[in-house]
């Protein structure tokens, strides 16, 4: 229901916009890191420490802290929403609470994997990622990762998650490119 709240909203505010830039907006502000951005601001993390029966407080205090459980808590408030209510009038609150994540997306947010892979494919040229290293706890892990054209390594960066840190080599690569052809 997030995914169609938001689609019809950028569908209907955005009729110029082409349906490949429509599915880039969409996918940003349904990904799991926007999730755990309105779940910060809906204050989720702060209702699961008050409410985490039986669990130690240090651990309670890690979850209600976690990217990946701040966005869980956010998705299962939803669900549970549309049970009580129906889609109809959940819909408006949704397209609401993620308002700020559709302005990121449309002005500060950059796919850089998607664009560097267009890039590279005018120059009928791939990428391929790879992890070079993880580290951290299981709760805090850090990835480092390659982005790989051609068999050199042309951008690495580093990131809460893997996904994360593929954008930061992606970046890097582009960097390394240069300006953008036509």
């Amino acid at each position: 229901m997030l995914e169609l709240a938001i689609a019809r909203e950028l569908f209907e505010r955005y009729p110029e916009f082409t349906e490949g830039r429509l599915a880039k907006i969409r996918s940003h502000v349904v990904s799991r890191a926007s999730c755990a951005v309105v779940s910060r601001h809906l204050d989720l993390g702060s209702q699961l420490a008050r409410r985490g029966a039986n669990i130690p407080d240090d651990e309670l205090e890690r979850l209600s802290r976690n990217r990946n459980v701040l966005a869980a808590l956010l998705e299962a408030a939803l669900a549970a929403l549309f049970l009580e209510h129906g889609f109809e009038k959940i819909e408006q609150p949704i397209v609401d609470a993620f308002s700020g994540r559709i302005d990121y997306a449309l002005n500060s947010h950059v796919d850089y994997k998607t664009e560097l892979q267009e890039a590279l494919a005018r120059r009928a040229q791939s990428v391929t990622y790879s992890v070079l290293e993880v580290g951290g706890p299981p709760h805090d892990r850090r990835f480092t990762c390659a982005a790989v054209i051609d068999g050199e390594e042309m951008g690495v960066g580093s990131g809460e998650s893997k996904k994360a840190a593929e954008q930061e080599a992606a970046k890097g690569a582009l960097a390394r490119l240069g300006p953008r052809e036509s």
